[in-house]
């Protein structure tokens, strides 16, 4: 690592208070910063506490809710915020980094584009995180689930800032180092957009979701946008987990005309089927955003995908129709149910039906992942325990409607 390097965790919820606590775990010179007084306060009072299997006990450190102009520079600033504070949390620690520092992007979406905007590409980092976590109550950490990072620049290649992070990194979880950043937050984008989005206006747990044929078709319709968004920019989009080709999980003109006949269509249905088994008590960290008063992250999300195909020339219906109903349930215009999943895919169904716009086209190279159920990308909330008996019957995976 750089000798006496400084870091700055900005946000401590679930992220950023784990990150927070394996940083200081390895004795590195750490300031957490919230602007909730109540978290920077319970960590001055207790320290960051750290609970479950993979707890590092208490860890003692100083919090801030602000930085004082006298502050000295930080080598790195680690974004824990939400995405819809990135902006402003980047710009309030910006004359706080040092001139050869780094910013380290670790939200959800396309947050490293947004960034780059302010502090310049060359001195950002992205993170894809493969862990979740929560924040059980001020100052108090649960990590809910294993993994590691994907650490990579906008302009590609490595650096000595780059490499030193990996390091530090590696002792919360492990780090692989990727010239592709933009192809493994594509592909993380697209199962977000799902798994995320159709949990806030279904208002139920990702297992009850999954065994709706209807809702996986939806969530097909919803990662095959993105799919061809993504390939609009010239993305060349990663496996998750080195298994889930999304290249693979883009519904294909061939698909959509053979309906029942469909052996590809099927292998896909049981894919999520066997993604929402395993990881069935998963609730959205968006859903949870709104019930807590704060805005959802859908523009980040869903809204990356319409406002990039709309650039192209791409039509994104069901991703648009998504981040409306998201907002219209935020602003409570609408109750998060699965009545209202429902007609909103009876809606875009229709529209589908009579849409004009090329189907997605699927390179050559798109192969089908094993059998295995990879580990979807984690939202940052806990695993609560499951609505339903573990032991329900699963639908087999039927094709599409």
């Amino acid at each position: 690592m750089v000798a006496g390097s400084r870091y700055l965790v900005v946000g401590c919820g679930g992220i950023g208070g784990i990150v927070a606590a394996g940083l200081l775990h390895q004795g590195l010179d750490v300031t957490p910063l919230s602007k909730n007084e109540l978290i920077a306060d319970a960590i001055n009072l207790a320290g960051i506490r750290t609970l479950g299997e993979q707890s590092l006990g208490t860890l003692h450190t100083t919090a801030r809710s602000s930085l004082d102009d006298k502050a000295a520079p930080f080598d790195y600033v680690l974004l824990c915020t939400q995405p819809p504070a990135v902006e402003e949390a980047t710009r309030q620690v910006l004359g706080h980094l040092a001139d050869d520092g780094r910013v380290v992007v670790l939200q959800n979406g396309l947050c490293e584009l947004r960034v780059a905007e302010i502090v310049g590409a060359a001195r950002v980092i992205g993170g894809v995180v493969a862990w979740g976590a929560s924040m059980v109550e001020p100052g108090v950490y649960d990590r809910t689930s294993s993994g590691g990072f994907t650490l990579g620049r906008l302009e590609g290649g490595r650096d000595e800032r780059l490499e030193a992070l990996a390091t530090v990194l590696e002792g919360i979880g492990p780090v692989s180092i990727s010239d592709n950043l933009l192809g493994a937050r594509w592909s993380k984008l697209a199962i977000n957009c799902a798994i995320s989005a159709l949990g806030t206006v279904g208002g139920e747990r990702l297992g009850v979701l999954m065994r709706k044929r209807w809702v996986r078709r939806l969530a097909l319709e919803i990662m095959s946008e993105a799919v061809e968004v993504a390939r609009a920019e010239g993305v060349a989009l990663e496996k998750v987990s080195g298994t889930l080709d999304l290249d693979w999980l883009a519904l294909t003109p061939s698909e959509r005309a053979a309906g029942l006949g469909s052996a590809g269509l099927v292998a896909k249905h049981a894919l999520l089927l066997a993604v929402g088994t395993r990881y069935r008590r998963l609730r959205s960290s968006m859903l949870r955003a709104i019930e807590r008063g704060r805005p959802p992250a859908v523009d980040f999300l869903n809204g990356e995908v319409v406002d990039r195909g709309a650039a192209h020339g791409i039509a994104t219906p069901v991703n648009a129709a998504l981040r409306e109903a998201v907002w219209a349930i935020a602003k409570h215009e609408q109750k998060a149910s699965l009545p209202t999943l429902r007609a909103l895919y009876e809606q875009t169904m229709k529209r589908l039906a009579t849409s004009t716009a090329p189907p997605v086209s699927v390179p050559p190279s798109a192969e089908p992942p094993s059998a295995e159920a990879p580990s979807p990308p984690t939202e940052e909330g806990p695993l609560e325990p499951p609505a339903e008996p573990a032991g329900d019957p699963q639908e087999p995976p039927p094709p599409s409607p």
